[in-house]
């Protein structure tokens, strides 16, 4: 099923574009995205940075599995996941989910499935930062 699946850890900068490149098909009416990304604030603390570290081997052999269920759980054509590590600023996208179908209620209910599972079960965490400190944050959905 990998010619079906783009599986992704990289520090460089996420290309959404790369992404909708590889799960557009002339036999597919719908693309949906999940594109996460780096907010400024969360519990009621002001965030300057998130900083991604995983167990890449791990991670890459889970987020494949993770696209391996959503193809045969969903009528989906294709579908790409992929991660950032390393440090991001406010604004940056540290996971895009792309996904393509014929009809465009399978692509959605794969996207949620897929980030969804991914924050449950792929080994990258996720440290933010504050002016005051920094806390490591438990994945879940």
């Amino acid at each position: 099923m990998t010619e079906r699946t783009s599986i992704k850890i990289t520090s460089e900068k996420l290309n959404l574009q790369d992404c909708i490149d590889f799960v557009e098909d002339d036999s597919c009416g719908g693309i949906a995205t999940f594109i996460g990304t780096v907010r400024n604030a969360t519990q009621n603390k002001t965030v300057t940075l998130l900083d991604f570290s995983g167990y890449e081997p791990m991670a890459l052999k889970e987020m494949q599995k993770i696209a391996n269920k959503a193809l045969e759980k969903f009528k989906i054509h294709k579908i790409a996941i992929h991660h950032a590590v390393g440090e991001l600023q406010i604004g940056d996208v540290p996971v895009i989910i792309a996904v393509s179908s014929a009809h465009r209620k399978a692509t959605f209910e794969a996207c949620e499935f897929a980030i969804d599972t991914l924050k449950e079960t792929v080994p990258i965490w996720k440290k933010e930062h504050f002016d005051d400190g920094e806390v490591w944050v438990n994945s879940h959905p």
